[in-house]
Parts: structure tokens; sequence; C-alpha cells
């Protein structure tokens, strides 16, 4: 990494409620790509501290134009609201976003009781606001108890959930009568670490397709008073337990300062797949996978990644109950 100083992340303050929220970030809306509008063979994982008040497609596209890179992917969105880790993928490692959408992750999140909004955050229209009955930390607890495990969650209707091919929100906001359908999610941990008056922090690890929005929306249900999603981290994601986050300032700055250091803000490919076994080849079996053909190989059935004699990730596959691997994604200039 370059040795000049780089700009200080967003810090944390103290809100009203004394709980700890994220600084907005102030970002550049359009920084211009990198040699003079040309873009490169960039590949790798940016773990991108992702700021309050724009969308994960408009943060994924800055970090993208701000590398230089021609193709790049996210692997989950982030609420406007949020904050925190948004992994992008670029180049070859796009070929794994789709893997790691289903990953466990974690947030850190604020709500406040007594009001209910129309997008279940704060971003969106007061529809309800109710008195707070007594309720002391033993009977948040219990009730946030209530919500973890393996439980029936119905989405916001403020979601990019689509039904018929439209997303929910666009016929939200069109005045359409909107029902999200519920479905099953896990939740392994929903936790109080600090309360303020009306305010709540809360800790959450969840599983894929758990909305955070809507288990504070039933939260305050259940305690007879509704709740609204005030602010939101994302702490990290499978397998990005103890994540190095990038922000955007700090790529800008970066590419003003010195461009070949931001190549050294990438994971390698095989970062996203750290979780996934490894299946060693032989110099045969490996120039067979490299060709896309599949081997006969002794392990167990599952998901591998496939490496070759000198450790170079070639490519990801599954091996059937008769040890037969199949590649599913190969990578170009073994990743």
């Amino acid at each position: 990494m370059p040795e000049y100083p780089l700009p200080q992340e967003g810090g944390r303050v103290a809100d009203a409620g004394g709980c700890q929220r994220r600084q907005r970030t102030a970002i550049p809306i359009d920084p211009p790509s990198s040699g003079r509008g040309k873009t490169n063979t960039v590949t790798g994982i940016l773990l991108l501290d992702k700021p309050a008040g724009i969308s994960s497609n408009r943060a994924l596209q800055q970090a993208k134009r701000l590398l230089g890179a021609a193709k790049a992917g996210h692997t989950g969105s982030l609420d406007p609201l949020a904050t925190g880790l948004l992994p992008v993928c670029f180049g070859e490692a796009t070929k794994i976003a789709g893997y790691l959408l289903g990953a466990s992750k974690a947030y850190a999140a604020e709500c406040r009781l007594g009001v209910s909004t129309d997008t279940c955050d704060s971003d969106g229209a007061v529809i309800a606001e109710r008195p707070l009955p007594p309720l002391d930390d033993k009977t948040i607890q219990a009730t946030l108890a209530r919500f973890s495990g393996r439980i029936t969650q119905v989405p916001p209707v403020y979601s990019a959930l689509k039904q018929g091919g439209v997303p929910l929100y666009k016929r939200a906001r069109r005045g359409e009568d909107v029902a999200a359908p519920p479905r099953e999610v896990e939740v392994a941990r929903f936790d109080l670490t600090a309360r303020e008056g009306d305010r709540l922090c809360l800790d959450v690890e969840c599983g894929s397709g758990t909305y955070v929005r809507s288990l504070v929306r039933d939260l305050g249900e259940a305690l007879g008073c509704g709740a609204h999603l005030t602010a939101l981290r994302r702490l990290w994601v499978e397998p990005f337990r103890q994540p190095r986050m990038f922000t955007l300032d700090e790529l800008a700055v970066l590419r003003e300062r010195a461009p070949a250091a931001l190549q050294d803000c990438l994971l390698p490919l095989a970062a996203g797949l750290a979780d996934w076994p490894v299946l060693a080849l032989g110099a045969a079996d490996a120039d067979s996978v490299v060709h896309g053909r599949a081997i006969h190989v002794a392990a167990a059935a599952g998901q591998y990644r496939a490496e070759s004699p000198g450790g170079q990730l070639l490519a990801i596959g599954t091996v059937d109950a008769s040890g037969t691997f199949k590649v599913m994604r190969g990578f170009a200039g073994r990743a």
C-alpha cells in the first residue's frame, strides 16, 4: 500500500438517542475513469465501504470508474440509507458474484420506537405514531428472541423484489395495492446492545434474503408501539469476516496520487472462495479442467475450487456421487 496517509473513514458520532451512527461521507459524484476514459482488465474483489445516501449500484459504478474497470458486479445490495461492506467483483471475479449472494451477513442497526413509516426506515413517510408502553431491557431482549432462528418474514413493499417482472417499490410508488409474499429467513442473532429513550441499538446476524427493516418493523409491532430503522451498517459478509474496507474517498485520493496502488486495494478472486474446499489437481487433470473437460476425482460430492499443481485457481465446479468433477466456471488468466 502507498506510504502517504489516506483519508480517515467516516467517523461514528452519537445521535440524540445516544446510539452510534455513521457519518455521511462526501464523495465525487461522477469521478472520471482512469486512463482518459479507457478501461483496463481489472480483476479482483474490492471491499467497498458504501456511504449513506446513494444506491448500491451508484456506489458500484463510481468504484468501477475510479478503478477504470471494464466489468463489475456487487454481491448483495444495501439500501441507500445503509453504509458498510459492499463486496464489488471486477473482471473475472464477477463470475463468482452469484455464489456470494447467499452468504451470511452481520449488521449494526439502530431504530426508533413509536413511529412507523411506509418504507420501514427513516427515508419513508410516517404512517403511524403510538406511545411507548412501559418497557425494560429484559422485555425488549425477550421480544427480540422471538425473531431469532428460522422465521417467516414479510419483506417491505418498498423493496427490489419483483412481482410480474416489476420491482415492488415501483408498484408501491405508483399507488398500487402491493403485498409482498412471506418467506422463510434465518436470523442467527438479534440482540440489544444499547438503549436511550425511544432509540435502540441492535446487532443482527442473518442469512441471505433477510430484511433488517422488516425485523425492526415486526419488533415494533410485537412491542405494541411500532418502529422504523434509522441507521444500518453492514459489518461483514462471509467469507470476509474482518474486512479492510475502502471508501470512495480513499479510492479517489489513490487515483489522483498513485493510480497503480489501486490494484493493492483488491483481493484476489480466490479470497471470495475461501470457504470452498480445494481440489488439488495433477498436471493432466489440470489441463482437462482448463479446457472444460470433466474428470474423475477421489473426493466427496459437493462444490470445489480446482487448483493447478502450482496452486493457481483454475475453475469452480461440482463433484457428483460418481466422483465426476464438472466445471461450472473457468477463469481466464488462471486467477
